[in-house]
């Protein structure tokens, strides 16, 4: 094992506030070796996150260590939520992603792109077993714009890409199935903005997705305990800030609904008053994402 990147991950996750639960040696999709780190809070062994490096990956670099730091302080407060893998979609999904393989590898039918696999599973605190097994790809060219094709500086745009393709009722929640495509494409990037943009919103839509976020991520699946709603990752998302995520949190409008601890936030008993109404848009979500057929045209009544 490359104990240089091992060294180097452990001081950088101890300056993020992060411990190093354990490492160990595994493979990427070509069989090239990497190391699994799983990070978790001091004296929290309970919640983790990982973290899969190529074993021969430098990143203590001027020009990749800052979004390195930048992704594990970020991991650090992400794992004080009750549960760390979960989500929210813009039109009321929660989801649970996890079982990645990174990195990214060149991809195997020929077509000029990298991919990786990973699995998101519907969160809701029920036992369907309903998941999609995704194929996040980007093209060689716009892999130029990413530092390095490793998971702390693709993880971000790579499950918001997720969420969107969610949000199109382009992947299909299943209890069983194949691989379905992610294109993480130019359209989610802005070379004039030099940022990705996944989705316009305003303050009452950023509110509502909090809302949301903390009705099923704290009120439903975290017995009330308080989840980070300044993630950086749902400011990519809703093309916004984390500082103004917050804002719109601290909001006359919003002291009726969410209880604020800093960053943090659990329902008031107003919002989880509001479960039909959460419940109805996830089974409207979940509804979009399945395919839609004419039943005219099934029972043979097209007009040709």
């Amino acid at each position: 094992m490359n104990t240089t990147l091992s060294t180097s991950l452990e001081s950088a996750a101890k300056h993020a506030g992060l411990s190093i639960l354990s490492t160990t040696s595994a493979k990427d999709f070509n069989g090239d070796p990497t190391v699994v780190f799983e990070l978790a809070l001091p004296g929290d062994s309970a919640r983790t996150l990982k973290l899969e490096l190529s074993e021969a990956f430098e990143f203590d670099k001027p020009h990749l260590l800052p979004e390195m730091e930048s992704h594990l302080a970020a991991a650090a407060k992400r794992l004080r939520n009750p549960r760390p893998e979960c989500y929210v979609t813009l039109a009321g999904l929660p989801i649970a992603l996890g079982k990645f393989q990174w990195p990214f590898h060149r991809s195997t039918s020929g077509a000029d792109t990298y991919i990786v696999h990973g699995e998101m599973q519907l969160a809701d605190g029920g036992t369907h077993g309903l998941h999609a097994k995704v194929a996040g790809s980007v093209t060689v060219t716009f892999a130029e714009i990413v530092p390095a094709m490793e998971q702390p500086y693709a993880e971000d745009f790579v499950y918001n890409a997720i969420r969107k393709t969610v949000d199109l009722g382009q992947l299909e929640f299943l209890k069983s199935g194949n691989r379905q495509p992610v294109p993480v494409t130019t359209r989610f990037y802005s070379r004039w903005q030099k940022k990705f943009v996944f989705t316009e919103t305003n303050d009452n839509e950023r509110l509502a997705y909090l809302f949301c976020k903390v009705f099923w991520l704290s009120g439903i699946l975290g017995n009330n305990q308080p989840v980070w709603i300044a993630d950086p990752q749902d400011a990519q998302y809703l093309n916004t800030t984390a500082a103004d995520l917050l804002r719109v949190a601290s909001s006359e409008s919003g002291k009726e609904w969410i209880k604020l601890d800093g960053e943090f936030a659990s329902p008031t008993p107003q919002l989880m008053d509001l479960k039909p109404k959460y419940e109805a848009a996830r089974d409207a979500a979940l509804n979009f994402t399945k395919p839609q057929f004419n039943e005219e045209m099934r029972s043979g009544h097209a007009n040709m």
